[in-house]
């Protein structure tokens, strides 16, 4: 089959581009299958998507290697670096437009759970694209057949059997993720939320570079702080607890108050090793909660937070295309509060100053009953009081947070201290002498319903037309979905299946189910059948994103109504 692939390619050279539509399909080589499931209609559109099917009498993966979920994603994601690396080898320009890219899933500092690589005991599969080779719009056989029938082989060798690759090195890959994962699963019996490990390297290179950076300070846990965990393989870790509550990060300016909490935000993910952060983790749910004028809101109750607006505006159904620094953010927490989050992480540089603070002297000025803004500062107890949800706040600017803090972890040239009690002591000594303003309680979370005709894919005469950008942007029928505020999103495969993911969830789509109910049966769908349950034909470049990023692109969607 092999052969006749070779001799197909080059019986169509300088035939017309689309002639190569008549490569799709199967083909049996001596040692994995080559499968085409799509091809590129010219050498400047997306490239062909290709598949290879490896046995593992020919693979020769151990079962131990991906014997628990933990290692089977890791192991995944090794293949999927291997593979990347020898590609780029073999990825040369080979005539117009994307002609002779091979090329698989983007791979960042992160272990995700991607779709580029599937492994069990029978197969390892690949899936990477291929940019088929033309001169202008006609094909290049030649070319073709050396990449599909010579290169592939090869690139199959070097990184694709267990006996080319190093077995330490795969097995450290495995072991640390999975140790990753156990310590994220350890966090809630222990009452914690967060766990930054001595040693760990939490500065990065720059912002365009996520490496770790070189030469930087390592992380030391204060002692009152310190925490040890006897992990699976290995052995003891010792690091800094923060535990459930509220907690407040402080000390001056670029001393590492936020890439400390950048690096707890981007602890829902593990790391490969070498990156330094491998055994910093957060819970799972943790959700970065910024500002963000000018995004819409559809039908959210802020009332919490929000209340008495002009013009008698309702805030328990909150509606506005264009919102401001303070209805934003609170509809962020709001909005985050109804997917389940435990934990929100808060960077006063990325606040709203008047959600974030009310002083005494503004109080005197401006009586509550003509405010009608309740400031972060009267609600972060009850939400921990209430809903169990604990918050960890960058704080350089307010000291009136040392009243409702648990803990104040005080950072001085990226070392930090536990300074709990000095800041309870200057919060005795200073009174504030501001009035709380946030009531007994925090207020009722209400379930949003979403009108399945706002949630529309078509454009013109397609069904769906929809397609995502980096990790910022959802083109979705008509709409733009902004997603430049949300953080937590780091891989431009979690966009795409995120956009993939609320087409899919169309079929929940009924007037009778909330937002969080169709965001539960779609993660859970995809938990047991993979993402590809989301996809028409297999795809390599999706990862596997939470349910608090597919609440976020639904809630900015424009378009967006709620039932009343």
């Amino acid at each position: 089959m092999s052969k006749s692939l070779d001799s197909t390619l080059r019986r169509l050279d300088n035939s017309s581009y689309k002639a190569y539509k008549n490569i799709k399909g199967s083909y049996q080589f001596a040692n994995f299958i080559l499968i085409i499931d799509y091809v590129q209609g010219d050498p400047f559109a997306a490239p062909s998507q290709v598949r290879l099917i490896i046995p593992q009498t020919v693979a020769g993966f151990p079962r131990q290697l991906y014997q628990s979920h933990s290692r089977e994603v890791a192991i995944r994601d090794y293949l999927a670096r291997q593979f990347s690396k020898g590609a780029k080898k073999f990825s040369v320009n080979r005539g117009t437009g994307k002609s002779g890219l091979i090329a698989i899933a983007s791979l960042g500092q992160e272990v995700l759970t991607r779709n580029a690589v599937l492994i069990n005991n029978e197969e390892v599969e690949v899936r990477f694209v291929v940019g088929l080779p033309a001169k202008g719009r006609r094909i290049l056989g030649d070319q073709a057949a050396q990449i599909l029938c010579e290169d592939l082989p090869q690139l199959v060798e070097k990184t694709l059997l267990y006996k080319s690759l190093d077995p330490v090195a795969i097995q450290r890959h495995a072991e640390t993720i999975e140790d990753a994962d156990w310590l994220r699963q350890e966090l809630s019996p222990r009452g914690l939320v967060a766990f930054v490990a001595n040693g760990a390297i939490l500065p990065r290179r720059s912002g365009v570079d996520p490496r770790p950076l070189l030469d930087a300070i390592p992380f030391i846990s204060p002692a009152s702080l310190a925490i040890e965990f006897d992990c699976p393989n290995c052995g003891v870790i010792k690091g800094m607890g923060i535990p459930t509550g509220i907690s407040l990060i402080v000390g001056g300016g670029y001393h590492g108050k936020s890439t400390l909490l950048r690096a707890i935000e981007l602890g829902i993910y593990n790391h490969i090793p070498g990156d330094g952060r491998e055994y910093v983790v957060s819970n799972i749910s943790s959700v970065k909660i910024r500002a963000e004028d000018g995004r819409s809101i559809a039908g959210v109750n802020i009332s919490p937070f929000i209340n008495h607006l002009p013009q008698k505006r309702s805030t328990t159904n909150f509606v506005t295309t264009n919102a401001s620094g303070s209805t934003s953010q609170a509809a962020n927490i709001i909005e985050a509060l109804e997917v389940g989050t435990e934990l929100l992480l808060i960077d006063e540089d990325t606040s709203a100053t008047n959600f974030t603070i009310r002083d005494r002297r503004m109080q005197a000025l401006i009586a509550q009953e003509k405010e009608p803004i309740t400031p972060f500062i009267d609600k972060v107890r009850q939400l921990d009081s209430d809903y169990g949800v604990s918050t960890i706040l960058v704080m350089g600017g307010s000291g009136d947070y040392f009243d409702v803090a648990d803990l104040v972890i005080a950072l001085e040239n990226y070392i930090p201290q536990n300074v709990t009690e000095q800041a309870k002591a200057i919060a005795q000594k200073y009174l504030t002498d501001r009035q709380a303003e946030g009531g007994t309680n925090f207020g009722n979370l209400t379930n949003r319903i979403p009108l399945a005709s706002s949630i529309n894919p078509s454009r013109g005469k397609r069904d769906v037309k929809v397609k995502s950008r980096g990790t910022d942007l959802i083109n979705f029928g008509v709409e733009d979905i902004k997603l430049s505020a949300v953080e937590q999103i780091i891989d431009p495969g979690q966009l795409k299946a995120i956009a993939l993911a609320i087409v899919y969830a169309q079929k929940y789509l009924d007037n009778q189910l909330a937002i969080s109910e169709i965001i539960e049966r779609v993660s859970q769908d995809i938990a047991k059948s993979g993402l590809d349950i989301i996809t028409d034909y297999p795809q390599g470049n999706l990862a596997q994103f939470r349910p608090q990023e597919l609440a976020a692109a639904i809630n900015r969607l424009r378009s967006l109504a709620i039932k009343h």
